[in-house]
């Protein structure tokens, strides 16, 4: 296990693009072994998805020295699928959002990327699989309330998290 207090985040380069590929196989796989086959379909998040996302200037990696670990996408919103939801968010406020975060299972890196975002942006959401019982677990442990359920664009219901900075407290 690496020491979480070594790891850094910066944006992703496309020479990081083959590792990240290979954190997402890791990742489907984790998923499919711990009850949540459907999440993430084979192929996703595509090559494609990851080159978008690097030229968009989204996609972060965690890494210690040059050792990739973590991969997330960041945006400001609003997203699309989060303006429907069967629920309710904790405010109407600007948010961020975080997704296809993947980690190196047992590294710990998954969790500090979304700890460091937490620390850092007044209004966060992000959503997850119903089956995906490790995500939920650490999202509720940093503190995220499960707003509701949303609908992605394919159609999949996801259930839907937001974490909020009390007003002066973000870095």
């Amino acid at each position: 296990m690496s020491d979480a207090t070594n790891y850094n985040t910066r944006r992703a380069t496309q020479a990081d693009v083959p590792v990240i590929l290979d954190i997402y196989a890791g990742a489907r796989a984790f998923m499919r072994r711990t009850g949540n086959p459907t999440q993430w379909p084979d192929g996703y998040p595509s090559i494609d998805d990851v080159l978008n996302d690097i030229e968009e200037g989204k996609l972060y990696v965690c890494v210690t020295g040059e050792k990739v670990f973590a991969v997330f996408f960041l945006a400001d919103g609003p997203d699309p699928t989060y303006a429907h939801i069967d629920g309710r968010w904790l405010n109407d406020e600007p948010y961020s959002v975080i997704h296809r975060i993947a980690a190196r299972v047992g590294t710990g890196a998954g969790r500090y990327c979304i700890q460091r975002v937490c620390d850092s942006v007044q209004n966060l959401r992000i959503d997850t699989h119903e089956d995906n019982l490790p995500m939920r677990h650490v999202l509720r442990s940093l503190g995220f309330v499960e707003c509701g359920t949303i609908i992605c664009n394919d159609g999949t219901p996801r259930i839907a998290y937001q974490h909020t900075l009390a007003k002066g407290s973000a870095s």
